[in-house]
């Protein structure tokens, strides 16, 4: 026989799972992300407003008219209350209104492509202000980060001063992921032949974890990478260390990082050819291939053509006209 207190200790063992979690989406280290928590929290409290009424009353309901209490009042004919229908009905739909406001207003404001105003709630950024640069590019399974203005890049590594404005180009080589950093911001997907953008600021140096938020297969578990914030002096320091990687990154280098690898290694290219991130966006990193912008601008020409010779409007884009006009791209 187990006793009591054993059995007690037993129910509540689960909870020591908890010891593993991490309060970062709520607890962030920069601007955009720690708005989004501000959100998350406003909401929540929002919903409470009606979910905790009604739980209250769900138990005060069962107990008041339990069976053994013969004295509760008994209205077998009452049917309607106009003062309980509007509050019943008025109280969650002004919250709904207030919800879909909040939501709408901030879905705005901390738009990824919005370019930041502020680096945090008390500090404008300045005038003429440049945001740093970085290319992003999700392969299987790790990351690349290619720092243009600095002429360099990384693989599984992420580094940029803090309480610095940050713009994020993002593709991908193969299927959708999602960049996310907790601290940061919020998730981003990364589509290859497509770039989408993140503009964010690190408020707070430290060490962070990034890790992609969508599933891409065998090894999506350990696509994650360490990113650190850093000071202007500290990031200085480590853009020349890595300056002084005789290592390049070029068409070659891309093609064979392109491969499937799980748990790759940190990697600095103290060079980068310049428009590399441009063949990897359009996919034509290898020699000989022709580039998805060069496809789409001969497309464009050659239905422009043909609306020309059909006499057609310019601005004509039906799919069916354009299947009836436009001559293949290429042979089939």
């Amino acid at each position: 026989m187990i006793p009591p207190i054993v059995r007690r200790g037993l129910l509540l063992a689960p909870l020591l799972w908890l010891a593993g979690c991490d309060t970062v989406v709520l607890n962030p280290s920069g601007d955009i992300a720690a708005q989004q928590a501000h959100l998350v929290v406003v909401s929540t409290l929002l919903m409470l407003l009606i979910i905790v009424p009604v739980m209250f009353l769900i138990c005060l309901f069962a107990w008041r008219y339990r069976k053994s209490n013969t004295s509760a009042e008994y209205k077998p004919d009452w049917d309607h209350s106009t003062k309980l229908e509007l509050l019943i009905w008025g109280a969650p739909l002004l919250i709904i209104i207030v919800l879909g406001l909040i939501t709408w207003i901030y879905t705005h404001l901390l738009d990824p492509y919005r370019p930041l105003s502020r680096l945090d709630e008390n500090r404008p950024i300045a005038a003429g202000v440049k945001p740093l640069e970085v290319q992003v590019v999700a392969m299987d399974w790790k990351w690349m980060f290619i720092y243009p203005e600095q002429g360099i890049a990384t693989v599984n590594e992420l580094v940029t001063p803090i309480d610095v404005p940050v713009r994020f180009h993002m593709t991908s080589t193969s299927v959708m992921n999602a960049f996310y950093i907790p601290a940061l911001a919020g998730m981003v997907y990364t589509m290859p032949g497509m770039e989408t953008q993140l503009n964010a600021v690190m408020n707070k140096a430290g060490v962070y974890d990034g890790f992609s938020a969508n599933y891409s297969g065998a090894g999506f578990s350990d696509m994650r990478f360490k990113y650190h914030g850093v000071s202007q002096a500290d990031f200085d320091a480590w853009v020349e260390k890595t300056k002084a990687s005789s290592t390049a990154l070029n068409r070659a280098e891309v093609v064979a990082l392109d491969k499937p690898t799980i748990k790759h290694p940190i990697m600095h290219f103290g060079t980068v050819d310049k428009g590399i991130y441009d063949l990897i966006l359009n996919r034509c990193v290898t020699e000989g291939s022709v580039c998805i912008n060069t496809q789409m601008h001969q497309d464009a020409t050659r239905i422009k053509a043909a609306a020309v010779v059909k006499n057609l409007p310019k601005d004509v884009c039906e799919p069916a006209t354009v299947a009836a006009t436009a001559q293949p791209t290429r042979k089939e």
